[in-house]
């Protein structure tokens, strides 16, 4: 079930998507959203006698997290080495403010502070309940549904700080999209799922959920077992190879199969 918050011009509304995904991950022409009854996470999945054309709404990010989006770093050994990294002998953790997600189509700005802006295409793990110290076994059992991810990065920010909340917690540096997947489960892939980056058209990164060094429970075990999770919080599971900077001006599109694909502009601050 594709699960969408939109808007119709008046406060943000919540919707189930009809129908499926073509080959390029896009939703066919003549799609519907099935209006919900509030947010599906908090009181469940109430339908309502009332439908909106996609064409004729705006999507919003899927989730607007309460509490936190939780990142991890170097989690596909290319990727790591690309940028001259070892790969973790642990999971790498670091987190986004809530203040950094945006929506499909929302301006991805461009910093006066840094002059290497990066693209990160990621899988991105929606939790559904309050956890903590969740065993690796029983991880689905809190995982609400999937969306897709960017994680913009500050390279330049990040290198000259040694950490990350700088270079990856700027105002629009979380773009999720376009809907919550509750279907979706990479895990019984033995290939994973494919992650396609697009900039301006042209594929530049094209990996697996497959060659994630740590896998989806357990990063959630991981990071459960440091902090208390919480309904609408967001874990970016890590890019793959090929990532490379953007500028004012450039599209860029991830996308990930089964789940369709997130656009944004890069935009002058």
């Amino acid at each position: 079930m594709r699960i969408a918050r939109f808007t119709t011009g008046d406060e943000p509304s919540y919707g189930v998507l009809s129908g499926e995904l073509d080959a390029f991950g896009q939703p066919e022409e003549d799609a519907v959203l099935v209006a919900l009854a509030g947010d599906p996470m908090y009181v469940g999945l109430k339908l309502l006698d009332q439908e909106h054309k996609l064409a004729d709404v705006r999507l919003l990010a899927p989730v607007l997290p309460r509490s936190k989006v939780i990142g991890f770093g170097r989690n596909y050994a290319a990727h790591a080495a690309e940028l001259g990294n070892e790969v973790p002998e642990e999971p790498l953790m670091f987190l986004k403010p809530n203040t950094s997600v945006a929506g499909p189509g929302d301006p991805i700005f461009y910093p006066t502070q840094t002059q290497d802006l990066h693209y990160e295409g990621e899988l991105a793990v929606v939790i559904g309940r309050i956890c903590r110290d969740v065993p690796p076994e029983q991880a689905t059992d809190v995982i609400y549904g999937y969306t897709i991810g960017n994680d913009v990065t500050a390279r330049d920010l990040q290198k000259a700080d040694g950490q990350f909340s700088r270079a990856k917690g700027f105002d629009s540096f979380c773009p999720l999209g376009p809907w919550i997947e509750t279907d979706l489960d990479p895990q019984h892939f033995a290939d994973g799922v494919a992650i396609q980056t697009h900039l301006n058209g042209e594929v530049v990164q094209d990996g697996s959920t497959a060659d994630m060094i740590y896998d989806i429970p357990a990063l959630i075990a991981y990071v459960s077992s440091v902090m208390t999770l919480l309904p609408g919080d967001v874990i970016l599971t890590g890019t793959p190879e090929g990532v490379g900077p953007m500028q004012v001006g450039d599209e860029v599109e991830v996308s990930i199969a089964g789940l369709g694909a997130l656009t944004n502009k890069v935009a002058r601050r």
